[in-house]
């Protein structure tokens, strides 16, 4: 009967030991370049979480409260981190390097029975814009993967404002319905569209703006841009340039992310593992999103990335790269005689504390009435490499096991 709720599940142990080991490695590379960390409540206004379009207000689980009306379990993590530093930490130096490590909750229509809570760990960077910030985040990304020992990925590299603008050319009434065909990759769907000839060629020429960098670029160089769009070809093209050691990188101007806050930049992060494609990641700029939460409505420029951990879990597993136990004690701690009670557990703690650094010493003490031949067997099944044995005068001798 008592089962958790459509959508949930429970973490065991195991899970826990790996699902940290990514989460420690992931905190380890963020803290290295600077960030830290932040946290942000679970529950949000519902008008924070879609301010910028950030997502659709049906995929927020919501919660009626009777004083803050409706309020929403955070779907991502961006508009409450945007939300927090232009309110709460207005007149700090920018730029601001944050990370997060959190659950996030999400509806998703037309699937009853699908996940609804997720897990991912991220960044922003708040205040800076232009090739370096972008530079950084992406190599950031990339270090994280190398920590990881993440095999067979690469970056797929988008455009949001330029991509935007050429879509400009067709009517309003039918834009979103191109936009939606590209975004799938629908050709057919494209050519159903009543368009003209020339617009359907222009659809056709976006849909198949994507592959290697420098031929992409050469194609988008043949269309007449205006000043804006040049320039974002001109930092695309200098961005390319830094990020050549990436193992592999796709310029995709057709890639069009479902939040519409994005900018400039955006990018996923796809997984070739032999268990299947993956997408690991994802990210963008987005430099109008700080102002819709501002007093002034100030513009602060931002960009940022998260991890999906179910999936980075998954490809891990299939690589070996995961513990495949949970942690084991260093120590069993057994009274004698219920007259050592006391001196067992004071010489647990002893233990415990004699090496304060991490890793951490991991004692037990006995909790059960077994003769010593069980304890050793139960022992050795735990993994427990020492026994510390306490007499009543509160005497220790110390066992080895094999």
């Amino acid at each position: 009967m008592y089962q958790p709720p459509a959508g949930a599940r429970d973490l065991l142990p195991l899970d826990v030991a790996q699902k940290s080991w990514i989460e420690q490695r992931l905190q380890q590379v963020f803290q290295g370049w600077g960030y830290h960390r932040i946290i942000t409540p679970t529950l949000e206004r519902l008008d924070t979480l879609i301010a910028g379009g950030a997502v659709e207000p049906q995929t927020v689980i919501q919660v009626w409260d009777p004083e803050e009306g409706v309020l929403g379990l955070r779907p991502e993590l961006t508009a409450s981190i945007a939300r927090a530093a232009v309110t709460r930490m207005e007149g700090a130096a920018h730029p601001q390097r944050l990370y997060y490590n959190a659950n996030i909750f999400r509806q998703q229509p037309g699937h009853a029975s699908g996940q609804h809570e997720f897990y991912q760990a991220g960044v922003e960077l708040l205040g800076s814009s232009g090739l370096l910030a972008d530079a950084e985040i992406l190599l950031l990304l990339a270090d994280c993967l190398r920590v990881l020992g993440v095999q067979h990925w690469h970056v797929i590299l988008g455009e949001a404002d330029l991509t935007r603008s050429l879509l400009q050319p067709f009517p309003d009434s039918i834009r979103n319905a191109v936009r939606r065909a590209i975004a799938q990759l629908d050709r057919v769907g494209l050519a159903n569209l009543p368009l003209s000839s020339e617009l359907r060629d222009h659809a056709l020429f976006l849909l198949d703006l994507r592959g290697e960098p420098a031929q992409v670029l050469q194609k988008v160089g043949q269309l007449p841009l205006e000043p804006p769009q040049q320039e974002a070809v001109n930092n695309l093209k200098s961005l390319v340039e830094v990020l050549s050691a990436l193992p592999s990188l796709t310029l995709d101007l057709s890639l069009i992310q479902t939040f519409d806050y994005y900018t400039g930049i955006v990018f996923e992060i796809i997984s070739d593992a032999e268990s299947g494609q993956r997408v690991l990641g994802q990210g963008g700029r987005y430099d109008k999103l700080l102002g819709l939460y501002h007093p002034q409505g100030k513009l602060i420029p931002g960009i940022g990335f998260s991890f999906n951990v179910e999936p980075v879990h998954q490809v891990l597993l299939t690589l070996g790269k995961l513990p495949q136990q949970t942690p084991a004690s260093h120590w069993l701690v057994v009274a004698e005689t219920e007259a050592a009670i006391a001196a067992t557990f004071a010489h647990a703690q002893h233990l415990r504390q004699q090496n304060a650094q991490l890793p951490l010493t991991r004692v037990e003490v006995e909790l059960s009435q077994k003769s010593p031949d069980d304890i050793r067997a139960t022992a050795r099944q735990q993994r427990i490499s020492q026994i510390a044995w306490v007499n009543a005068q509160g005497s220790v001798t110390i066992e080895s096991l094999a």
